[in-house]
């Protein structure tokens, strides 16, 4: 027995619309800052400030892969990428030959150094100062309510298959 969809009334799918709309061209914004200001894309300059958070500026490539919620491959392509121009290292993990470690070099810090201002007035102007203070605390839950669900969902099984950035 099938049931029928739950379709989306016109208020939900005024804020799904909205959503798309705004989450594309918030990342083409973003993309674009960052390459004209620090000639990195926005995934790299996620990546290179995930590490500069992690204990000794080091990750896994696994938990690095989770952070960023890309595949194995993916990753891999852009830590050779972000190597090749001084920004990361590889390494292999203590006692796991077969687990590499991404470290942010001392070049990767000071580019995440330099492009950091730029990048934070850029968020600024195109998501914070358009919003109240109380708006500002509605996304916050309202994103945090999504994450939870979804996790919910995952821990539960509903996923059709095991995630990208999961798999082993």
């Amino acid at each position: 027995m099938t049931s029928s969809p739950r379709w989306l009334d016109s208020e939900e799918r005024r804020a799904w619309l909205a959503y798309i709309d705004f989450s594309t061209l918030l990342s083409d914004h973003l993309n674009r800052q960052l390459r004209r200001d620090a000639g990195v894309t926005h995934a790299d300059y996620s990546l290179l400030a995930h590490l500069s958070t992690a204990p000794d500026r080091t990750l896994t490539m696994s938990e690095l892969a989770e952070r960023l919620k890309i595949t194995r491959s993916r990753l891999t392509h852009a830590v050779t990428r972000l190597q090749e121009a001084g920004y990361v290292d590889r390494q292999e993990a203590p006692g796991n030959r077969r687990n590499q470690l991404a470290v942010l070099t001392p070049q990767g810090q000071q580019l995440l150094e330099r492009a950091a201002p730029g990048h934070v007035e850029a968020v600024r102007r195109a998501v914070f100062d358009a919003l109240t203070p109380e708006q500002v605390r509605q996304f916050a839950e309202i994103g945090e309510a999504i994450n939870a669900a979804l996790q919910r969902a995952e821990a539960a099984g509903d996923a059709q298959e095991v995630l990208p950035w999961r798999r082993r």
